[in-house]
């Protein structure tokens, strides 16, 4: 692919090409009421490659996000992560696999601390404490929160439960990070701290969010979703210099 070009194919594949972290084939979903929120998405994405995902509202971004590590199945179609099919006999490994951080970091930080909160995931893998507590550690130290175990997660402000929430899904030590706008409600030093964060994580990562100015800042490819389909994949300086495209499917140009 040419500097700036943009292209309806998906990410690397094929022989000679860097293993896939994420294979989404043809998936499509509707959900019970009927509505078709997929209608065929493909989507491939290389070992540590960092991808931007963009979209207006109710584009199937989240729907997408949510069959990366099993809680949504596809109507047809399938998603691969790592070289395992996403299927209930693999629900466990794909979790473990598939760190999936929410908007709202209070749908993740339920606990009555913030170590209880991190430690969740490795406890019920059945690790022994010592290797707990160093995950914990480990995890927090990543985020910037070195030091955070036994305060109470809403005591802390909205960017410190983001990067909380984060450290919940470090603590799984997961090959693949999904993460849906972790930008928003942040202020300007909350998003300069995540954007040096993200920077600095080795993981495969794919990201939903509608701050332009973070995709143009951090992921050298950009999908665009719209409509249940994939209609734009390319290097995101060329797709983010496209007005007409990023106009045509509810964006603006950071």
């Amino acid at each position: 692919m040419t500097p700036g070009s943009v292209s309806q194919t998906t990410g690397p594949d094929g022989a000679g090409q860097p293993a896939l972290s994420v294979d989404v084939r043809d998936l499509k979903f509707t959900y019970p009421d009927g509505f078709e929120a997929l209608k065929g998405v493909s989507l491939s994405i290389a070992d540590g490659e960092k991808v931007a995902l963009i979209g207006p509202n109710g584009a199937g971004k989240s729907t997408l996000m949510l069959h990366l590590n099993g809680i949504n199945e596809p109507t047809s179609g399938s998603v691969t992560i790592a070289g395992l099919p996403v299927t209930r006999q693999n629900i466990g490994r794909i979790r473990a696999a598939v760190g999936l951080v929410f908007q709202d970091p209070d749908d993740q930080l339920f606990s009555p601390t913030v170590y209880d909160d991190v430690a969740f995931g490795p406890i019920h893998m059945g690790l022994p404490r010592a290797e707990v507590d160093a995950r914990v550690t480990a995890a927090l130290a990543a985020v910037g929160l070195p030091g955070f175990e036994r305060r109470q997660p809403f005591h802390l402000s909205i960017g410190q439960r983001k990067r909380a929430a984060l450290a919940t899904v470090l603590s799984m030590a997961p090959s693949v990070l999904v993460l849906d706008e972790p930008s928003a409600g942040l202020d300007p030093r909350g998003r300069r701290e995540l954007i040096n964060l993200l920077r600095g994580l080795e993981q495969t990562m794919l990201v939903s969010t509608h701050d332009m100015k973070l995709v143009a800042e951090i992921f050298p490819r950009t999908v665009i979703v719209d409509g249940g389909l994939v209609v734009a994949d390319g290097e995101t300086a060329g797709i983010l210099a496209d007005a007409a495209l990023l106009e045509s499917h509810g964006l603006e140009q950071p």
